[in-house]
Formats: C-alpha cells, sequence, structure tokens
C-alpha cells in the first residue's frame, strides 16, 4: 500500500473519530443545556452542532479523497470551489436553523404575556419566509462561485416579483395588516369590536382575513386591510363597562325638576337591583326644547358591554310605568297649523 493511501486512511479515520467524539459531546451539551432555565443555549448548540459534525465529515472525505489516487476524470470534485459551496450550505443552514429558533421562541414568550392569544400562524409565515430569504441567498452566492451567471436569474425574479406584486397587491395587502395586527394589537380574541356597521366578538387572527361572531350568531371573515385602514370600536378596552344613554322626551310644561328627579330615582333602583353600576353615578341632562317635546338624556352604566340592551330594557320599561303613574305625557311628534280667515 503506497504512503498516499495510508495518509488518506489516517486521515478518513481522524476526521471521523473527531465528528464520533463531537457527536458525543453535543449530546452530552444538548442534555444539559435543556435543564437550564435559560433557552438560548439550547438554540445556538441546536444551530451549531449538527452543521459542525457534517462540516468535519465533507472536510475529512474531501481531504482523504485528495490523497487517494483518484482518476484525471474524476478529479474536477477536488476544485476548492465545490467545497466553498459546501460551506455556504453549511452557513446557510446554521443563520436558518438560528433565525427560526429565535422566532419560536419569541413566539413562546408572546403567547405567555397574552395568554395564547397571539397568531401562532402568524408567526409561523413570518418564520418560514426568513428561512427562504436565507436560502435564495445562500443559492444566489453558490451559483456566483460556480461562476454561473446570475444577472438573468436576478432580472427574471425582479421582473417576476412586479407581477407577482401587482397581481396579489390586495393579498400582500392583507398580510402586512396581519403583522399590523399582531404588532398593535387593537384587539384580541374574544373582544367585541365594531367595523363598518358590523358588531360582533373576535374569534379568530388570521394572517389573511379575520372572523367576528354578529349577535345574530353568524361568523364574518373581514380583510385584514380593511380592519387597519378603518376607524374601529373595541368594547373590551380598555375595561368592559359601558356607559348607556337613553334619551326621553315629555310634553311642553311638564315640571322639569320633577321629570329629573324621577330618572334619577329609576336609575337608583336599577343599581339596587345590580342592573347598573353606582360607578361612574348615574346623571340626567335636560338637552333642549324640542319642536314637539323637552328632551332629556339619562346616562348610566353598566359593568359589562353585553349588558347594554338589558339597561336600556329595564330602564324604558320603568320610564313608561314611573310616567304613567305620574301623569306625566310622552308626546308624538306633532305640528299645529294656523289657518288664516
Amino acid at each position: 500500500m503506497d504512503p498516499q493511501t495510508i495518509q488518506a486512511i489516517i486521515v478518513l479515520c481522524v476526521g471521523l473519530t473527531i465528528a464520533a467524539i463531537l457527536y458525543a459531546l453535543y449530546r452530552r451539551l444538548k442534555y444539559r443545556a435543556e435543564q437550564t432555565i435559560h433557552q438560548i443555549d439550547d438554540i445556538i448548540l441546536e444551530a451549531i452542532g449538527a452543521p459542525l459534525i457534517v462540516t468535519i465529515i465533507i472536510v475529512t472525505l474531501y481531504i482523504s479523497a485528495g490523497l487517494f489516487a483518484i482518476p484525471q476524470e474524476y478529479q474536477w470534485v477536488l476544485r476548492s470551489s465545490y467545497l466553498n459551496a459546501v460551506y455556504i450550505i453549511i452557513g446557510s443552514w446554521i443563520v436558518a436553523s438560528f433565525l427560526k429558533d429565535i422566532i419560536n421562541l419569541y413566539e413562546k414568550q408572546k403567547a405567555k404575556e397574552y395568554e395564547n392569544r397571539c397568531d401562532n400562524k402568524l408567526v409561523h409565515f413570518f418564520s418560514l419566509s426568513i428561512r427562504y430569504i436565507v436560502w435564495s441567498i445562500g443559492f444566489l452566492l453558490i451559483l456566483n462561485i460556480l461562476n454561473i451567471n446570475i444577472t438573468p436569474i436576478l432580472a427574471g425574479a425582479g421582473l417576476a416579483s412586479i407581477v407577482l406584486g401587482l397581481a396579489a397587491q390586495d393579498l400582500l395587502a392583507n398580510f402586512f395588516g396581519g403583522f399590523m395586527i399582531a404588532a398593535d394589537q387593537p384587539f384580541r380574541i374574544g373582544d367585541r369590536i365594531q367595523i363598518e356597521g358590523y358588531l360582533g366578538d373576535v374569534v379568530s387572527i388570521g394572517p389573511r382575513s379575520s372572523r367576528i361572531k354578529t349577535l345574530d350568531y353568524q361568523i364574518i371573515t373581514i380583510p385584514n386591510k380593511i380592519l387597519t385602514e378603518n376607524i374601529l370600536i373595541n368594547f373590551s378596552e380598555p375595561d368592559i363597562r359601558i356607559k348607556v344613554r337613553i334619551p326621553i322626551g315629555v310634553a311642553y310644561g311638564t315640571d322639569v325638576l320633577k321629570v329629573k328627579e324621577l330618572l334619577m330615582h329609576i336609575a337608583t333602583e336599577g343599581i339596587s337591583e345590580g342592573i347598573i353600576i353606582a360607578d361612574p353615578a348615574p346623571s340626567v341632562y335636560f338637552l333642549e326644547f324640542a319642536a314637539s317635546s323637552l328632551n332629556f338624556i339619562l346616562l348610566v352604566w353598566s359593568d359589562d358591554y353585553r349588558m347594554a340592551w338589558d339597561v336600556e330594557d329595564y330602564v324604558n320599561t320603568r320610564i313608561d310605568q314611573v310616567f304613567k303613574n305620574e301623569g306625566i305625557e310622552i308626546p308624538f311628534p306633532q305640528q299645529v297649523i294656523h289657518l288664516a280667515k
């Protein structure tokens, strides 16, 4: 056996032995990292461990192949450009794995912070996009190292991006709207919102669209672009209390102070029965001398926005009963016509 072959075998054995030792060390360090509180060590070890072992094996095979007497027609496999291409693949593997784990760690932290209300699909889409970008850059670098002209590829990719951008303009706008909702969080799952005349509870927040369940128990799908570009009312923020306005008109000639007293008495009854809350306190205002009536408004508060109609029903029913007993007239709209003689 010639000396070069012996050297190749020795290099091969040494390289594979080092790879085996590193693999055993990697398994041990991975086990120890799992026992720690912090997760950044797990992420770094996961990103570097396997690619490093694979790199040592490939370099060992490359050096060993160089020492063997390879026939002339197969000498092209020993070009340094191919080894550099392998380095780029390993580097892309490390970067993509590291970014993926960092994004997943961020997702878990946000899920704990917002009680699992963060949209996992949106984070998964972002993670997948980052990995595609990293591998695409690595692919272009490999083509450049192998002396393959990438100008037509870049030109074609640019043209394709313009065409796809125009064709999928609304789709991209909705995806960016999903990013804005996830970042700004104007509402969360379970909140009651009103947007463009639709009122309902948010049941899901997706990367392209969100769904609300109306008070009629119908599911409405709204593109995220609309949710980010229009005025939106969130009844659950800053808390679930809601002010209920009850307008009432009485006939001209009615004692204004008595009407205000009766309305406050009705609000006090609602507080004692637990339908209205005492803080903030109810209030009554005499607003205007209208065409057919003296107009008042009673302002009361409920501790749950879902009880707004129940409060209105209670107050209006009591107003009808109390005003009838007190002889207070709630007038119809009317006009007085004077005929000239």
